[in-house]
């Protein structure tokens, strides 16, 4: 059964841009409701932590490196469905490939600089939210 949360980060190439407040108005305009917010900045160790799963992958070293490179905004996202229509509103992780009027299709820069992270699952949702946000933090 769907879960009614997803994770997102707006990436640190998109909050340099300044696009901030055009994601989160596209966010909230697709249906979402905020239930934790803040803008915050990973360091090597915590980026590394938390894209741990990627740890084996080429390009592993390169992402901690960007992830914690600057200021970045999480958030926790409530809607029916929030993974899979999150995912949708996003584009595919190319922004060449992805579909029109998404946010990667509309601010990322390349592959590697997307804009975005967005939960593949509403168990990593969970996981993504817990490890940055305590439950008095999120006010679903």
């Amino acid at each position: 059964m769907a879960g009614n949360i997803t994770f997102t980060m707006i990436k640190p190439d998109a909050v340099k841009a300044g696009h901030i407040g055009a994601i989160l108005a596209q966010i909230n305009k697709a249906g979402f409701r905020i239930v934790a917010m803040k803008l915050t900045k990973l360091s090597p160790e915590k980026a590394g932590e938390f894209y741990e799963v990627h740890k084996e992958r080429p390009f592993y070293g390169e992402l901690v490196e960007f992830m914690s490179s600057g200021p970045i905004v999480a958030a926790v996202l409530e809607k029916d469905n929030a993974v899979e229509d999150f995912r949708t509103l996003i584009g595919a992780t190319n922004p060449a490939e992805a579909a029109e009027g998404t946010i990667r299709a509309l601010y990322a820069t390349s592959i590697g600089e997307n804009a975005v992270h967005g939960a593949d699952s509403d168990e990593n949702a969970l996981r993504e939210a817990s490890f940055h946000f305590a439950a008095t933090e999120m006010f679903k």
